[in-house]
């Protein structure tokens, strides 16, 4: 029979399954998930820098205009974004309480040594953190041009070539997309785990499709910064 709240009432299945280890695991891989399906459209639409100013800029503007005539101007976007920023909020608050469940479950260090995890493993949380304060740092450069110096209202492709026309926005975002690479790696396989899509014929797989989903994803947001810095894209 299930325990009531100290309200009298029963705790609901949302409620109850947001407070497991599973659930939260659940929300985790789902809302990675939704996130590397926008971040593998983020990165197609990045390499169209790689046709010029007009198609950069012009796809840009479709972004503003998707759903135009029957929605109006960037509410397409703004829901995007919405989805977008829960699932985030979500991912790191899971991310959070599972780490904090995780340490108070064994205060005290363990008296045999453990096999060593991966680099990708044991970097996770501060990979976390560092994608976090980037995705911070992106908005303020790129979308709001706070802290881009040379940017241009309504001038993507000059506001792209500018940002990485500097030795920080380079260091900020060649950091943060080695990260990136790493984060994937290791969250698209732990995903597959948590929602049963690995099993002892699957694995080898899953591990091949993390390795290359990572491999392409950082392979193509690097290319623009190291595209520009080169002169190939100016």
């Amino acid at each position: 029979m299930a325990l009531a709240t100290r309200t009298g009432r029963r705790p609901s299945m949302t409620r109850t399954l947001w407070r497991s280890t599973v659930g939260k695991k659940t929300v985790m891989a789902l809302t990675g998930l939704i996130m590397l399906g926008y971040l593998v459209a983020h990165m197609l639409g990045n390499l169209k820098i790689f046709f010029g100013r007009d198609e950069f800029n012009g796809y840009a503007h479709w972004l503003r205009t998707l759903g135009e005539p029957l929605l109006h101007h960037e509410w397409a976007l703004w829901a995007l974004r919405v989805v977008l920023l829960a699932a985030v909020v979500l991912h790191g608050v899971s991310a959070y309480q599972l780490s904090r469940r995780d340490i108070s479950a064994r205060p005290e260090k363990y008296v045999h040594k453990r096999r060593r995890a991966s680099y990708a493993t044991r970097t996770m949380r501060w990979g976390g953190i560092i994608l976090g304060l980037f995705i911070v740092w992106h908005l303020l450069d790129l979308t709001t041009l706070t802290v881009n110096d040379n940017a241009q209202h309504g001038r993507p492709y000059e506001n792209v070539v500018a940002s990485f026309s500097t030795w920080y926005g380079n260091t900020v975002y060649l950091t943060a997309m080695l990260a990136l690479g790493l984060h994937v790696r290791h969250g698209f396989w732990s995903a597959a785990q948590t929602l049963g899509a690995g099993n002892a014929n699957r694995d080898r797989i899953l591990k091949t499709a993390a390795n290359a989903l990572a491999l392409v994803l950082t392979a193509g947001f690097v290319s623009v910064p190291v595209a520009v810095m080169a002169g190939l894209v100016n």
